[in-house]
């Protein structure tokens, strides 16, 4: 009985056993299945990554190219706008060291002409400051001015009238304007003190007394030397080489133009003394004029008396013309009379002879 339990039990555990076994195979190729659908499904699952990934690379490769593109045109565009910028700004640029280099030689050239300018007031000044030099640069001035706008023939330099004086100009000019002589000398040198910034005011208060001092013994000099009844004009001329100078005296000097009008002795700067010419060769022109005024009535009269001999010849022409107007009618009547006369013969009706019967 034991034995047969005990064979029972073996039985039993080996029947065990060969489940265990049974389920154990059946489990493991169930594994294997399993183990084979994951491989399969990971194999699937690794190409259609591969092919996401290569796809995805693709795109990205497209897009990279596309924007890589994008930014080489976009570094092509900015490349030209800067290059182009910077060819302006080099060509401002250069235009601009141009003008500088243009404008730094018209400064140089101004400075010359300024060192010039100076040295040339300089010698202007030394030659106003002697008194004889200064005569001499007015009376150029005043002979350049004069022959400018005058004739030869109507104006005389250092001319030497009755009394002796020497003139040093005299304008030869119709009545009744008459000859006007023209002084070009000019006291100066208190003139440079009053107006010298380094004076004192006390020594330029001096200076303008004797300014106006030597101005009114001037005016009465020319006053009596180049006013002659008879040879000259009434008055003359005094002639001041400075328009700063004749500014002075009309501006705190009236009383030195009221002086001089006062003897007929007319003040002139370059530039009045330009007008007093003008007038002059006006003066002179309008008596060339009337000088040749009587030839011209002359010739008028002239005019005048052909004109008559032509309006009688007219006359008689138009009276002729008028006659032969008409004969002419006359002419075409008798023609007419004629031309119906035989207009009227013609119309006549002569019976023919017969040659037997006669």
């Amino acid at each position: 009985m034991t034995i047969e339990i005990t064979v029972l039990a073996s039985i039993f555990i080996l029947t065990q056993l060969c489940l265990f076994f049974f389920l154990y195979l059946q489990n493991q190729k169930q594994q294997n299945q399993i183990k084979e659908n994951v491989m399969d499904k990971l194999a699937e699952l690794r190409e259609l990554l591969e092919r996401r990934l290569s796809e995805q690379l693709l795109q990205q490769n497209k897009e990279a190219a596309e924007i890589q593109k994008a930014i080489n045109e976009r570094l092509k565009d900015i490349t030209l706008h800067v290059e182009k910028r910077l060819n302006e700004g080099f060509e401002k640029t250069t235009s601009t060291f141009t003008d500088i280099v243009k404008r730094l030689a018209l400064i140089d050239d101004a400075q010359k002409k300024l060192t010039e300018l100076s040295s040339n007031v300089v010698s202007l000044q030394e030659i106003l400051i002697d008194k004889r030099s200064r005569g001499a640069f007015g009376e150029m001035q005043l002979k350049n001015l004069v022959e400018n706008m005058l004739p030869a023939e109507n104006c005389s330099f250092q001319h030497t009238l009755s009394n002796g004086s020497r003139a040093d100009c005299m304008l030869f000019l119709p009545e009744p304007t008459g000859n006007i002589v023209i002084d070009s000398k000019f006291p100066l040198e208190n003139y440079q003190l009053m107006t010298n910034y380094e004076s004192s005011e006390l020594d330029k208060k001096k200076a303008q007394q004797a300014f106006r001092q030597d101005i009114k013994i001037h005016i009465n000099d020319i006053g009596s030397k180049y006013i002659i009844p008879g040879q000259t004009s009434d008055g003359a001329v005094m002639f001041i080489p400075a328009e700063a100078v004749f500014a002075e005296i009309h501006a705190h000097f009236p009383d030195l133009v009221e002086y001089a009008q006062r003897l007929n002795v007319w003040l002139a700067s370059p530039t009045t003394l330009m007008a007093v010419l003008t007038t002059a060769r006006a003066v002179l022109k309008d008596h060339a004029t009337k000088k040749h005024i009587h030839i011209i009535q002359e010739h008028l009269r002239l005019l005048s008396n052909d004109f008559g001999r032509f309006e009688n010849r007219m006359d008689n022409l138009a009276k002729h013309i008028d006659q032969a107007h008409q004969d002419v009618q006359k002419v075409h009547t008798s023609a007419k009379k004629i031309t119906n006369r035989f207009a009227e013969i013609e119309k006549v009706d002569i019976p023919l002879i017969d040659s037997e019967s006669t």
